[in-house]
């Protein structure tokens, strides 16, 4: 990736880091689930409300790295509109891009905004930190009690 793409990803994920988007419980919320991840200290919860299968509002709430929230704060800004099969799918492309099994422009035009976290991959300690929100997005569509952990 070259430098001035890194400079500008890092951008976005300061912003939203610090502007989080979504940070909220929606009015309507009929699923939800907390998450944590022990090494880093992020602890957010996602809220959603699930309308025919599909996601028509979402949020979320807690305190995390800035990759976390950012990530959360992007992820909302994404899936919202989506049914629960979608959402696996961008899961699994996001996934495969910030553990660095995928090709980063492939990916970056399967999971668009997302992309910025495609320098994940060079710190697999910090791929917990931007999974942790999906994980607890999956969690909460499928209505799974207790806590998520990345541990």
């Amino acid at each position: 990736m070259n430098e001035a793409l890194r400079d500008l990803y890092q951008e976005v994920i300061m912003d939203h880091s610090r502007k989080p988007r979504n940070f909220r419980i929606p009015e309507h919320t009929n699923r939800s689930a907390e998450g944590m991840n022990p090494l880093c200290g992020d602890h957010i919860s996602v809220h959603l409300h699930l309308k025919e299968h599909h996601i028509d509002e979402i949020g979320f709430q807690g305190a995390g790295c800035a990759i976390c929230t950012a990530s959360a704060s992007l992820m909302t800004e994404t899936v919202r509109g989506l049914d629960e099969a979608d959402v696996q799918i961008l899961f699994d492309k996001f996934h495969d891009l910030v553990t660095g099994h995928s090709d980063p422009l492939e990916a970056a035009e399967q999971v668009g905004k997302l992309a910025v976290f495609a320098g994940v991959s060079e710190f697999p300690i910090r791929v917990k930190c931007a999974t942790l929100a999906w994980h607890t997005l999956r969690a909460a569509l499928a209505g799974r009690e207790g806590a998520v952990s990345t541990e």
